[in-house]
């Protein structure tokens, strides 16, 4: 069989990259080949469209095991199994212990309780874990970060009191004064003292950890893939250096640290994400020499973003966040939130939580993810990717200790000034429609209305302290919230304006122009009426008037744009001057209607917001 195999393939010659190069550019016609194929990414470095195995070859990682230094390829050996974690935020400790042990009959096998701490004691953690057998599910608290030692205390004793194993506990006792900074612009740098308190209570407990990187809190800000990964690693070391310098040994305060990190929507970068970070901290540990390699991986606990998720449209958030889970799983992380559907606008339903399980239960049950480690090793496209995106980061990260360090980035505003322009220049683009959001500025439901949903503001229930905000903070509206503020002002208008496309000529160029300008003006909230065609302008404008259009869309071809144009304009006019004429498109003839007193066009060049926000200016709304 191998001697036919090698006859086989002796018969043909493999193509060299030029020559798959030179096939590209034949099929191309002759347009740019850097231009056409070339993926420049946001994060600064540019992707080709195909790989071969010389490229992967010559990586210096690409022949590392699973389980082994520098985990890149994952943190074990035989399978990709994952925490299916949800999160419970604690109102009332009876009511939170009925819904976890709930949703430990639904396949939720890691809890994270979020608690105030003011009600952080003896009596409400014993009846917070009445019933949860400790050894064989993952607990995770949170709290502020001035009752963490109290709360570590009451769960140790309530530990010991129930006789449980101490190396079968898993979970963690979320302590981060540096996230409070970038959230809150708080000073909080006097509370990094409780850290190595924290750690001498737990070093008993190899399966909990305790002082937690919170970089999903990047990612939701607008963080780019780079971004999140490079402060990440930065605000990690920055705790254990902290550690370190307290007298904490290396090995114990690596294995008392774990990471927090968002999902975001570009799939294949996320799979790269996971793996170049792995990679990158295990090197940084590596330098402060720990006794064993174990010290040197990185727990993630990732978490589907909300920075993506959109108010309208919202079943489109299931697909978002299944796609976000399905690359964090696939790269190997320690567990998964997926973040409920309906969480833009409410407190999310119990419909909305069942939806968010079963999308990690699927991923195990029915696709095998859990199976097989590092599904993606050894592909070109994503092991260069995973180069790329380690390389950035790794940019961004010296750049940060130049700096001082993440505490002192923080502290200086700059981490959060950083992070703003991106955000601000993320919103910019989502106007111009160069980042799409499914459902919002990109094929919304024309009939959809908001039924009184507002967005919700984002609530920090474990913050307490009277430390004063002087601090910049970050910003963390989400990147469809422009557009859910400019359809929601529309809908509360007292009329919903009409677009009425008068389609005419050309009837491809009429029919794709009417179907771009419906999907352009109803991510305002507009009623759009599209038309088969008509036979003249006077007809279009006829039948425009009597349908009640605010707006008027003239649809044609570039070339009959001179022909219909004006006339259509003039007719328009005279039967009713208030209504907005628009042409869709961008024709050479443009000066000309302008000229003419045409003021208004839409095509894929312009800005969406913007010309949607001054056309509700001239609406009166």
């Amino acid at each position: 069989m191998t001697d036919s195999k090698e006859k086989l393939f002796s018969d043909f010659t493999a193509p060299t990259a030029q020559e798959w190069r030179d096939k590209i550019e034949v099929d191309l016609k002759g347009a740019d080949y850097e231009k056409k194929m070339v993926w420049r990414t946001t994060e600064g470095f540019s992707m080709q469209p195909f790989y071969r195995k010389e490229d992967v070859d010559k990586l210096p990682l690409v022949n590392a095991l699973p389980g082994e230094f520098p985990f890149v390829r994952g943190n074990k050996k035989a399978d990709n199994q994952w925490y299916v974690r949800q999160n419970i935020k604690v109102t009332d400790p009876k009511e939170a212990n009925a819904k976890a042990l709930d949703i430990l009959n639904r396949g939720i096998d890691s809890l994270g309780f979020r608690i105030p701490g003011d009600m952080v004691n003896k009596e409400n953690i014993e009846t917070l874990l009445e019933g949860i057998y400790c050894e064989c599910v993952e607990i995770s608290f949170r709290t502020c970060v001035n009752h963490v030692l109290e709360l570590t205390d009451i769960l140790l004793a309530y530990y010991d009191k129930k006789g449980y194993d101490k190396a079968k506990l898993v979970g963690g006792i979320g302590f981060d004064p540096i996230e409070k900074i970038l959230v809150k612009g708080k000073d909080t740098s006097a509370k990094l003292t409780i850290a190595p308190q924290l750690v001498e209570k737990l070093k008993d407990y190899p399966g909990i950890r305790c002082v937690m990187v919170h970089s999903e809190t990047l990612a939701n800000s607008g963080a780019y893939v780079y971004q999140e990964l490079g402060y990440a690693l930065s605000w990690g070391k920055e705790y254990l250096e902290q550690l370190i310098n307290a007298g904490v040994d290396v090995d114990l305060a690596a294995k008392k640290i774990k990471f927090y990190m968002g999902i975001g929507g570009n799939y294949f970068m996320e799979i790269a994400k996971f793996r170049a970070a792995r990679m990158l901290w295990a090197q940084i540990v590596k330098q402060y020499q720990p006794k064993c390699d174990c010290a040197c991986k990185m727990v993630i606990n990732a978490t589907t973003t909300t920075y993506n998720m959109t108010l309208f449209d919202s079943y489109v958030n299931m697909l978002r966040s299944q796609t976000e889970t399905m690359s964090a799983t696939l790269a190997g992380v320690h567990s998964v939130v997926v973040t409920p559907f309906d969480a833009p606008y409410e407190a999310p339903t119990d419909f909305a939580e069942r939806i968010a399980r079963n999308q990690q239960l699927l991923l195990k049950e029915e696709c095998h993810f859990d199976k097989i480690v590092d599904v993606a090793g050894g592909s070109y496209f994503v092991e260069e990717l995973t180069k790329a995106i380690a390389e950035q980061a790794w940019k961004l990260f010296l750049a940060v200790e130049e700096e001082g360090g993440f505490l002192a980035a923080s502290l200086s505003g700059s981490i959060q000034k950083a992070l703003n322009e991106t955000d601000a220049s993320r919103h910019a683009n989502a106007g111009k429609r160069k980042e799409f959001l499914l459902g919002t500025n990109q094929f919304p439901n024309f009939t959809e209305t908001s039924e009184g949903k507002e967005p919700l503001e984002p609530k920090c229930s474990h913050c307490c302290g009277s430390e004063e905000a002087t601090i910049p903070a970050l910003k963390t509206s989400r990147l469809a919230s422009d557009f859910e503020t400019l359809r929601l002002t529309t809908e509360k208008a007292a009329k919903q304006p009409v677009a009425f496309m008068l389609t005419i000529g050309n009837l491809a160029m009429r029919q794709a122009r009417a179907q771009f300008s419906c999907n352009f003006l109803a991510a305002a909230g507009y009623k759009v009426i599209d038309n088969l065609g008509f036979p003249t302008v006077e007809e279009g404008v006829e039948a425009a008037v009597k349908a009640g259009a605010d707006i008027v869309v003239l649809c044609s071809s570039d070339d009959e744009y001179a022909e219909y144009g004006v006339p259509a304009f003039n007719a328009l006019k005279a039967a009713d001057p208030k209504v907005i004429f628009i042409i869709a498109g961008a024709p050479a003839c443009s000066e000309d209607l302008k000229a003419a007193g045409i003021e208004n066009f839409i095509h894929v060049r312009v800005d969406q917001l913007k010309t949607l926000k001054e056309l509700n200016a001239k609406l009166g709304i």
